[in-house]
């Protein structure tokens, strides 16, 4: 079934759209791509609660297969179609890419995109006020999050060893946002190789797939 061309459906500003774009893109996938925009009332009529009863985004269609959740569909991209692993071999690199995942969506999707992104940028440029104690909160879990990240990083040059992996690619959507934010690339500079890894991370092709406008 990989020679059927999977569909993505999703929201080019989402960040876990994005991360499932990085993931066709770095398998070299060619797809088609519908845009879901989960905010319109006329989305539910259009019959895509049918795809995804939770009406969120991404979903992927690959012949009679739908598959939601961005974690399960990246997942399924590696493993479906030819093209570099983007899962470690090793039982230690793989058990660190799952973490980085998990600490991503718990503890990175919130603080950086939500609290930091929409407040200081998104809000400001769609004549919203700042939660200013919102961001005051947010940069301290900030911190510690890519305190932690760093520190799983070390000397390697991607999260999960020395490869590109689905780490890597299920954070860069949300650094993607982060650094628009001026005091945030501040505090990434204060963990050089966590910083060094976003400058590579950034000049990928994938990560150019995905960053790119509707």
């Amino acid at each position: 079934m990989s020679t059927v061309t999977p569909i993505l459906y999703g929201a080019r500003y989402s960040t876990y759209t994005r991360s499932a774009i990085m993931a066709l893109a770095a398998k070299g996938i060619e797809h088609r791509f519908e845009t879901v925009d989960i905010f319109a009332p006329a989305t539910r009529e259009s019959g895509y609660e049918a795809i995804h009863p939770f009406m969120k985004v991404p979903a992927l269609r690959h012949g009679d297969f739908t598959l939601y959740e961005t974690g399960a569909i990246n997942r399924y991209i590696d493993e479906a179609f030819p093209g570099p692993s983007l899962q470690p071999a090793g039982l230690i690199d793989r058990a660190r890419m799952n973490q980085v995942i998990s600490i991503a969506d718990s503890y990175g999707y919130r603080t950086l995109v939500w609290d930091i992104y929409v407040e200081t940028i998104s809000n400001p440029r769609d004549g919203l006020p700042t939660d200013e104690a919102r961001v005051a909160q947010a940069f301290p879990r900030a911190r510690t999050l890519l305190t932690v990240l760093s520190g799983i990083l070390a000397d390697n040059p991607y999260l999960a060893g020395n490869t590109l992996t689905l780490a890597d690619i299920h954070c860069a959507p949300q650094f993607g946002y982060f650094v628009e934010c001026p005091d945030s690339v501040a505090l990434l500079a204060e963990t050089p190789n966590l910083s060094a890894w976003w400058d590579r991370i950034s000049q990928t092709p994938a990560w150019h797939a995905a960053a790119k406008e509707a």
